[in-house]
């Protein structure tokens, strides 16, 4: 027969730290991902591409601000970031311009990352720039890709593209299997 316990109950310090795990996770994610698109930001800008939007989150817009000519808004999903940026411009710049510009992002994530090495805001960084880098849809890896095949092919090809799409998104999972498989 069990005994009812006879300790006290635990104190505050020993309670699980679960919330503010979570509190950091979400703080984390949300700094490491306006980093990123301030990265996308300021390549833009240094290749006079201008820039309309910079968004946290998805889905409609809970509030916002105007800051010169670009607004910067909270979403209502918690799920990614985003600048908005003039595509046409974008399109008229160099190669090396354009992949500047997609990996402005993934640069600042890395600088961000440097800085703050051995904390959990440095590994987000780092997680944000390398799963950017996957060749998946939207992704910055993939625009990249799709401007270099553009390049190579000296022109659009709608069918090229989706066999990159497609194989990018195979690539990815495969990579996502090795990395799971390696930590777990």
């Amino acid at each position: 027969m069990l005994k009812p316990s006879l300790l006290p109950p635990p104190s505050i310090s020993q309670m699980p730290k679960i919330p503010i795990l979570i509190l950091q996770l979400v703080l984390y994610s949300g700094v490491a991902m306006i980093i990123h698109e301030l990265g996308h930001l300021v390549a833009a800008r240094r290749c006079r591409v201008s820039a309309s939007e910079l968004g946290l989150g998805m889905g409609p817009r809970l509030f916002g601000f105007r800051l010169g000519s670009l607004r910067f808004s909270l979403r209502a999903l918690p799920l990614g970031s985003f600048l908005m940026i003039d595509g046409t411009a974008l399109k008229e710049r160099s190669v090396p311009e354009q992949l500047l510009v997609h990996l402005g992002g993934v640069i600042f994530n890395l600088i961000a990352f440097t800085l703050t090495y051995g904390t959990m805001f440095g590994w987000f960084n780092l997680l944000l720039a390398t799963g950017n880098l996957l060749p998946l849809y939207q992704h910055d890896g993939w625009k990249c890709g799709v401007v270099i095949m553009r390049k190579l092919l000296q022109r659009k090809s709608q069918p090229a593209e989706r066999v990159f799409t497609f194989s990018g998104g195979f690539i990815s999972l495969v990579i996502a299997g090795i990395v799971i498989r390696l930590f777990i």
